[in-house]
């Protein structure tokens, strides 16, 4: 047998056309697409059970990322299927008519707006994140908070976005309007079941937050401002709410958004497991150590 630069073998050629011709003679595309239904159904059939399969499928339309299912059937059930095979299936099962990719997070960019703090004005009062205990940076204990808003269409309602940052538990709250008393209300609303757990919460410098005060009085706990044009300081709410623009885009009206519709994405944000806590969920980490720390 021998190969010429550019070439190839003739059986390689007649095996090529066996496999892949349809209907319509052969074609690249399709020949792509059939070579890869083969690979993921090989590679399934020697080392994946429909049965597991099955359960990658639920998980994959509760939201979880390829990651989170790989992370968590190796570390719960020592079952070992790489993202990229996850990813595979979903394509497969798209290329087929299913509906698996529309579950998947959207990576497209995300520009937010920065710059418009000097409009806004400097609040009163206001304690910069550099007076924060360097504790609450290495995430060593539970009960300190980031806290935002994200705005609708036309600026029609708001959503009230909290997230713990040992734990990334996250709690959401629609409000009519981008008011700092209602902002206030939201906020303490949600954190006042866990109020033995609140120590700090840190924002940004929106006019929503000139209820600060009143917020840090009621739950005990010492409010904090990142510095303006530093998106970063916040890190932890910024990807949170990446992760729930999943669920609200851009063009929502959050005046119309009801409570029970946050609750169910809470819920799913709340039971992924996270690969940066170790493939646990952070409903699992914040109440677990919640338990422990009671006791």
């Amino acid at each position: 047998m021998t190969f010429a630069r550019g070439l190839v073998h003739k059986s390689t050629i007649s095996r090529e056309l066996r496999r892949n011709v349809g209907e319509r003679g052969y074609r690249p595309k399709q020949a792509n697409e059939k070579a890869l239904e083969r690979r993921v159904q090989s590679t399934s059939k020697k080392r994946i059970s429909a049965e597991t399969w099955k359960g990658v499928e639920e998980k994959v339309r509760q939201d979880w990322r390829p990651e989170q299912i790989s992370g968590w059937l190796k570390k719960h059930q020592e079952i070992g299927i790489s993202p990229e095979w996850i990813y595979q299936h979903i394509l497969v099962d798209q290329q087929t008519g299913g509906d698996l990719h529309i579950h998947l997070r959207q990576h497209g960019k995300r520009r937010k707006r920065y710059g418009q703090y000097d409009r806004r004005g400097t609040l009163p009062n206001r304690v910069s994140i550099e007076e924060r205990p360097p504790l609450v940076e290495q995430r060593a204990r539970l009960g300190d908070w980031e806290v935002d808003t994200l705005v609708g269409k036309g600026h029609r309602g708001a959503l009230v976005s909290l997230v713990e940052r040992k734990s990334r538990y996250t709690l959401l709250q629609p409000v009519t309007q981008r008011l700092a008393n209602l902002v206030a209300d939201a906020t303490i609303s949600l954190l006042l079941p866990f109020v033995d757990l609140v120590y700090t919460l840190t924002g940004d410098n929106g006019k929503e937050f000139a209820e600060h005060a009143r917020i840090a009085e009621t739950l005990k706990a010492n409010f904090y401002f990142a510095h303006p044009y530093s998106a970063w300081e916040r890190g932890t709410n910024e990807n949170t709410n990446g992760l729930v623009r999943q669920y609200f885009p851009k063009k929502t009206d959050f005046s119309k958004v009801v409570q029970s519709e946050t609750n169910i994405v809470v819920d799913k944000l709340n039971h992924r497991p996270r690969k940066c806590l170790d493939f646990k969920s952070p409903f699992e980490v914040f109440f677990d150590q919640s338990v422990a720390l009671a006791t």
